[in-house]
């Protein structure tokens, strides 16, 4: 997951799906947080069906899919931990009370793991509050 860095998000719209990149602000284990923006077209896909995955993909083609439900992050403290460790979203944001701002959390139900198109994909054993 490291080395891929920025990982494909897929959510659905009614039953479209859609798929689009994200840079995650935070990653505890396989739980991984995304800001967002309220106007953004996966806020209210993911308000509507907050289940989601995420596939990262790094240059050998290795893959961890991440089967998981969205929740918004309503912790204060891990707000202002995540703010703080992130210049970009001070940037552009300005305010961690900016109402545009939204970090969700993906709690992960399922993680596999494939190693270079071997066509195979293995279970990753994970903590719930990985």
């Amino acid at each position: 997951m490291r080395a891929a860095k920025f990982p494909m998000l897929a959510t659905m719209d009614g039953d479209q799906p859609r798929l689009r990149p994200v840079s995650p602000v935070r990653t505890d284990g396989f739980t991984v947080y995304v800001a967002n923006l309220r106007r953004y077209g996966k806020t209210h896909e993911l308000e509507v069906n907050p289940k989601a995955e995420l596939c990262y993909k790094d240059d050998q083609d290795n893959q961890v899919r991440i089967t998981a439900t969205a929740e918004i992050l309503t912790e204060r403290l891990l707000l202002e931990e995540i703010w703080a460790t992130n210049p970009l979203l001070r940037a552009y944001l300005g305010s961690i009370d900016n109402p545009e701002l939204i970090i969700y959390r993906f709690v992960p139900n399922r993680v596999r793991y494939m190693r270079e198109w071997a066509l195979k994909y293995f279970e990753v054993p994970f903590s719930a509050h990985s």
